[in-house]
């Protein structure tokens, strides 16, 4: 009896291991228009060239980057506490890379991107989605995450309906200069933070510089003149997973905004330093071949996985803030 337990407990892990190597694979990169166009035409949508309509392909790519969260191998796995989900920790922490991307930009269409100025009334179907998309990554049951996000992505499809229907006034998508330049401040923000915890992974030297700059600046409670910071050796994996699905929802995102702001861009002569951005950010995508995220020293023999990670996010960081100045000027 005991000896067919052990064997029947021993299939069982070995089908875990095969099934959790398949649920890992990451989803590939779409063509976001032709995305775009699908989404439109099964929704039905009967415009000739939907892309054309200001704000679609924004809108079509966000539902595709939540929905390729939802549906890739394996589905959504953060929340599962059983075998092989529990543990695969690494694909977990890109589906959160992916998951931040898709409420920031949300969130940006609710506040910014549907309203014509800060006094405008928000739009239904954008303030019923927002919310959705910041319900907890890990409930498991009751209700489960799953369903609060596909609500969310009914939300955003109810929205693109709206707004490719000529006739319909009450749904907008303002593609403008300054709508732009606030969601790429959220952008350079979320980057420079993974950018530094990416550099932690051989720990660093870090002065306190929390109120350079401003000789009145006062802050809650007094911090260290000086720290050491490195990142613990359990969680180098899961940054590195976290800034590559960050990266791999922002490809998406940054095409479709490159759509949808194309004229702004050109005015603005910025459209090549988006463009820019979009291929550090696809370098961040080449595959790992080693079967574990490595952690050497700088210049040590051994690669270290996380440093080449931030050295493409900070390259995109540092496009951004440039592009984000463009934006600002006349």
């Amino acid at each position: 009896m005991a000896k067919g337990i052990g064997i029947g407990v021993g299939i069982y892990l070995i089908i875990a291991l095969i099934v959790g190597w398949y649920w890992s694979f990451e989803p590939e990169e779409f063509e976001v228009e032709s995305r775009a166009t699908s989404i439109s035409r099964d929704l039905g949508v009967q415009v000739a060239e939907p892309t054309k309509i200001v704000g679609v392909t924004t809108t079509a790519t966000l539902i595709a980057v939540a929905s390729e969260m939802l549906n890739k191998s394996g589905g959504y796995i953060s929340n599962d506490y059983f075998p092989p989900g529990l543990w695969l920790d690494n694909i977990k922490n890109w589906e959160f890379g992916v998951l931040v991307q898709v409420r920031d930009l949300s969130r940006a269409m609710r506040q910014d991107m549907s309203r014509s100025q800060s006094q405008s009334i928000e739009d239904n179907d954008l303030k019923i989605a927002e919310p959705q998309f910041s319900f907890d990554n890990k409930s498991w049951a009751i209700p489960a995450t799953e369903s609060e996000y596909r609500r969310g992505i009914k939300a955003l499809e109810s929205y693109l309906v709206r707004l490719s229907d000529r006739r319909n006034s009450h749904a907008q998508f303002y593609a403008r200069a300054d709508n732009l330049r606030n969601w790429l401040k959220n952008v350079e923000t979320r980057l420079g933070s993974l950018s530094q915890r990416l550099s932690e992974s051989v720990g660093k030297q870090q002065l306190n510089i929390d109120l350079a700059g401003d000789p009145s600046a006062k802050q809650s409670t007094e911090g260290e003149a000086y720290q050491e910071l490195k990142t613990s050796w359990f969680e180098i994996d899961d940054i590195f997973y976290e800034a590559r699905g960050t990266a791999w929802a922002l490809i998406h995102i940054l095409k479709a905004i490159e759509v949808d702001f194309k004229q702004v861009l050109i005015d603005k002569n910025a459209l090549v330093s988006l463009q820019q951005i979009v291929l550090e950010l696809e370098a961040t995508q080449e595959a790992v071949w080693s079967p574990m995220i490595l952690n050497g020293s700088g210049f040590g023999m051994l690669a270290n996985h996380s440093l080449t990670m931030a050295s493409y996010i900070s390259r995109a960081n540092a496009a951004i803030i440039d592009l984000r100045s463009l934006l600002q000027q006349g």
